[in-house]
């Protein structure tokens, strides 16, 4: 834990040497309070005196996790203001503002149940506080603060429904990133919808807007009417089937018709085949996602033939990495845009078979649960099996989240120009041949941890080489001579995937994406 804290200490310093204004003074104050924090929340877990039931195994991973959207919101303003950008400019320092006061909010209720109160732990969060709201007061307006106000009070109703719901299945760390997120993108489609006709932003970002809080709402509404029905029987799993319909084309298609003004089904069938390349492309994914269907059906039907408790080795598990380098590299090279859609959908389909699985819906739940068991790990200790969409969220959100509006044409400038393959070299790349390497051939462990140090060379290595083959093929990318930046960033990152107890899926790609954006 004291090694991750460091390594986190440590990119918040650097990019605070290159990015220095007021909200640094936060970021380092937000920073030393949550390392204090975290240790509270760690005797909470230990001592089983946490209100919610949070996945075991795992530190509270507090630090980490509450220095991703602060830090995201503070790169994003500055490349939004070099590009003269002005409502970019403060839609981070929005971002950025929420971030903060939602990571605050739980540090506080982690302070708030501690007993005896840690006198300088509050004393610490105090100030931290006082410094955040201070630089709030002189830098937001009245609207800015109201919409900060809102995504936490979402935040905090989300998070009493889902962590009550959803036992084991999240750390504090992760439960802040994905509904703290899920909060923020919530408040934006309602602010939006509100707003449609000064609506900003092209029917893509929409699109993500409306699939990420349908498929959520689809699963609350779900969870509570399952707790007066048995959702086993034939007769609940037509139901599920009939409100799915009724939910996405009497709530959904409407709400996405209203943000772009045409008919959803027909726009996205025109941009998926607009160009022939967008064809080729989605053919050639189509393939892969077969593939990767037909490892499942195999290592199934090789459990089958050996052993029932069989278990698919961690080599086995990296299959669907490889896979997902393959499918992401040529979107980011030849069509983004398509790219962006693409894992939109596939992330909308994701949930939904997992609510299959859940839920056990007729006629595919029960097999879901069977073919999919066979790559459970530790991380899945709640009832949701959340690693394969945590993987599809670290490939996709560099790409989602990087500032399109606020990068030139043409040719990218600087370290910047790899963000979008932030996830494709954290974790396509770098945890696959950590993890290959370090269990085939690892010999020498990082101190208290499972990790070998051949592992995380091995990483390194592959994503300097990789970072060449990008320059190679992707015309649009050019560095600058920024090489010892990019060093530092993924040196930093493969030892942060060694020592941290989070979903590194998710939390690598950001800090790689927060690294190079800086």
């Amino acid at each position: 834990v004291l090694v991750e804290s460091l390594l986190v200490f440590t990119i918040v310093l650097l990019l605070h040497l290159v990015v220095w204004d007021r909200y640094s003074w936060c970021a380092l104050a937000l920073a030393l309070q949550a390392f204090y924090v975290q240790f509270k929340w760690d005797h909470l877990l230990q001592l089983g005196g946490a209100v919610f039931q949070f996945r075991t195994g795992a530190n509270s991973g507090l630090l980490p996790a509450s220095m991703v959207i602060p830090l995201l919101g503070i790169v994003m303003k500055e490349r939004c203001r070099a590009a003269g950008i002005v409502y970019f400019e403060r839609f981070g320092i929005v971002v950025a503002s929420t971030g903060m006061l939602v990571a605050l909010f739980l540090s506080v209720i982690a302070v708030g149940v501690t007993k005896p109160v840690p006198t300088n732990t509050c004393i610490l969060t105090g100030v931290a506080g006082s410094v955040i709201i201070y630089t709030m007061k002189h830098s937001l307006t009245v609207s800015e603060v109201i919409e900060v106000l809102e995504v936490l009070l979402i935040f905090v109703y989300l998070s009493m429904i889902l962590l009550y719901l959803l036992p084991r299945c999240f750390t504090p760390g992760e439960a802040l990133l994905v509904l703290g997120g899920t909060s923020f993108v919530l408040n934006q489609l309602i602010k939006r919808s509100l707003n449609v006709v000064e609506g900003r932003g092209d029917p893509i970002d929409f699109f993500l807007l409306v699939a990420v809080v349908g498929v959520v709402l689809l699963g609350l509404f779900f969870t509570v009417l399952f707790i007066f029905m048995d959702s086993c029987t034939w007769i609940s799993s037509m139901f599920f089937h009939m409100m799915t319909a009724v939910l996405g084309l009497g709530v959904i298609m409407p709400w996405l018709y209203r943000l772009i003004q045409r008919n959803p089904l027909f726009w996205l069938l025109q941009f998926l085949f607009q160009t022939q390349a967008r064809v080729y492309l989605l053919v050639y994914w189509t393939f892969l996602a077969a593939s990767a269907c037909g490892v499942v059906f195999y290592q199934n039907a090789k459990r089958s033939s050996e052993c029932k408790k069989h278990q698919a080795s961690t080599v086995t598990r990296k299959y669907f990495h490889f896979i997902v380098v393959a499918t992401y590299v040529p979107g980011l090279i030849y069509d983004r845009q398509l790219l962006h859609v693409a894992a939109v959908l596939c992330l909308a389909v994701f949930i939904f078979l997992e609510y299959i699985r859940y839920f056990r819906i007729k006629p595919f739940g029960q097999t879901l649960r069977q073919l999919l068991s066979l790559f459970l790990d530790e991380r899945d200790s709640g009832p949701l099996i959340l690693t394969h969409i945590y993987l599809l969220l670290g490939m996709s959100l560099p790409v989602w989240l990087f500032p399109r509006s606020c990068a030139p044409k043409g040719t990218l400038p600087g370290v910047g120009a790899l963000a979008p393959y932030s996830g494709v070299l954290a974790v396509g790349v770098g945890d696959t041949i950590a993890s290959v390497f370090g269990s085939t051939m690892g010999e020498i462990k990082w101190p208290g941890t499972k990790k070998t140090v051949e592992g995380t060379m091995t990483a390194i290595f592959a994503q300097i080489i990789a970072v060449a083959l990008i320059l190679i093929f992707d015309s649009s990318v050019n560095l600058n001579s920024s090489y010892a930046w990019i060093l530092v960033s993924v040196t930093l990152v493969s030892l942060l995937e060694a020592y941290t107890t989070q979903i590194d899926n998710l939390l690598l790609p950001l800090y790689l994406q927060i690294m190079f954006m800086a």
